[in-house]
């Protein structure tokens, strides 16, 4: 066991699809490029439900989940130059990576060939679990910390570093923009994120969505259109339409239907992760020289760039702050689509 390590509150499953509680877990010592971070607020991400209750393969327990993590800089170690006492920051979806292989080399660190730290339900280095946001600190190397800008306020700044970047990057990545028609499937924490990037890109943005009951909410948020998939008049009249088309949706698509959307030469991006498996007719890929494709997050610097576009285009996510002792409601309400957008916990009440 690591010595020296002092132990901080949180809220932490004890084991899979048991209610979180509070609790106390051990935090390392802040080492020579180390920040240790006042949480003041973390967000509640669909991931957080999908391994605390081992929706994705069985987890390591106790569990603290929070990969949405916005704070302010308490200490520094020694050797640190990017960060000082007092700074807003943010942690996302992982603490560490190999920092040797091509992918890390080139700014990819989420897609790193020894596989990325996760912030929670990892083992770091040494072999100990990591612990995420649902706590009131954490240590982080600086080159896994990004720094918010002032143009954001920290609660809404939270869910970017999951929601924000993994709907910015491929965004960025098939180059949205003037000119483009992008749909965004599923108007929940992801999705409204979106709308909200895509439309401050310059893309013409339709929302995808079970019906129409959010219609209004996505208009504001900057969808040009909005259409309701559980009418089969809209695969007839929107085929062929998108240059890009993302889904956000925890549940398995119908991806032939969602394909037919996309033009020649377009892209049908996945960003849900189902727990379940999907089929999938490769004639809707060949006919119109479709892809098929998948994006995870971003990386370091892509993640500190969409904070800084965020910042200058005025975009937080929509939330609901939370005390942390309705984490459990709030995971049920998650399940349930009962939020607008995404539950942040506060994390002076864990």
């Amino acid at each position: 066991m690591t010595t020296n390590v002092t132990t901080v509150p949180a809220y932490a499953a004890p084991a899979a699809n048991a209610p979180l509680e509070r609790t106390t877990v051990p935090r390392r010592p802040v080492g020579e490029h180390d920040v240790l971070i006042d949480i003041k607020f973390s967000g509640i991400c669909h991931s957080d439900i999908h391994q605390a209750r081992d929706g994705w393969g069985e987890g390591i327990f106790p569990m603290v989940p929070g990969h949405e993590i916005a704070g302010i800089v308490a200490e520094v170690g020694p050797g640190v130059t990017k960060f000082q006492v007092g700074d807003r920051v943010g942690v996302g979806c992982f603490v560490d990576s190999c920092r040797t292989c091509e992918y890390c080399l080139q700014g990819l660190e989420q897609y790193c060939t020894g596989g990325m730290t996760g912030t929670y339900n990892a083992l770091d280095k040494n072999g100990e679990p990591t612990y995420g946001g649902y706590a009131r600190h954490i240590v982080v190397d600086e080159n896994y910390t990004l720094r918010i800008p002032e143009g954001i306020a920290l609660d809404e700044a939270a869910p970017l570093l999951c929601a924000g970047i993994t709907l910015y990057s491929p965004l960025a990545h098939w180059q949205a923009g003037p000119g483009k028609k992008v749909a965004i499937v599923g108007l929940g924490g992801l999705g409204h994120m979106g709308v909200k990037i895509a439309h401050a890109l310059g893309a013409e943005v339709t929302v995808l969505s079970q019906s129409l009951k959010k219609q209004e909410d996505g208009l504001k948020l900057g969808a040009d259109h909005f259409y309701a998939t559980s009418d089969p008049a809209t695969f007839t009249e929107l085929a062929g339409t998108f240059d890009l088309v993302i889904s956000t949706v925890s549940a398995p698509l119908d991806f032939g239907a969602y394909l037919s959307l996309v033009k020649t030469d377009g892209a049908l991006v996945n960003v849900g992760a189902p727990e379940e498996p999907v089929a999938l007719n490769l004639f809707s890929l060949i006919g119109g020289r479709k892809t098929l494709a998948g994006s995870m997050i971003g990386g370091i610097a892509e993640t500190q760039e969409m904070l800084d576009f965020c910042a200058a285009h005025g975009l937080g996510a929509e939330i609901e702050v939370i005390d942390a002792d309705r984490i459990n409601e709030a995971y049920e309400r998650v399940l349930a689509s009962d939020v607008r957008y995404r539950f942040v916990i506060d994390a002076s009440t864990i």
